[in-house]
């Protein structure tokens, strides 16, 4: 992987990470940083989200600081210039998940273009 590649799959990596931190959660304004306008979601639950409805949800705290998300064996691909996917398990509070984010770059900098949760053993 070129100094470029890894550049960009570490700026996905430590955006992904915010974005799991409860005090970035919290906060939409910083949530929004992170957030293409025209991210998508499809949840563990299977339910489908944009920005509006996450932002419902996050701010309400769905993410407890007490319990916060167990990330492991996170990965990154950078798939074009501009375009990295992100692979990890996460566990929270006793949920097991697959997860898989696409990051695009932005005129303001790395933002969440889409996000899938898929429920684990």
């Amino acid at each position: 992987m070129t100094d470029e590649q890894e550049r960009a799959v570490q700026a996905a990596v430590e955006g992904e990470l915010r974005l799991l931190d409860p005090e970035v959660r919290a906060s939409p304004e910083r949530v929004l940083e992170l957030l293409d306008p025209e991210f998508t979601e499809i949840g563990a639950s299977g339910r489908r989200w944009d920005v509006t409805s996450i932002l419902t949800v996050t701010s309400g705290g769905g993410i407890s600081p007490q319990s916060p998300v167990e990330v492991s064996e996170m990965s990154g691909t950078l798939l074009a210039p501009g375009l990295v996917h992100l692979t990890y398990h996460a566990d929270n509070q006793g949920s097991r998940a697959l997860r898989s984010s696409l990051w695009r770059l932005t005129e303001t900098g790395w933002r969440m273009y889409f996000h899938q949760g898929t429920p684990a053993a």
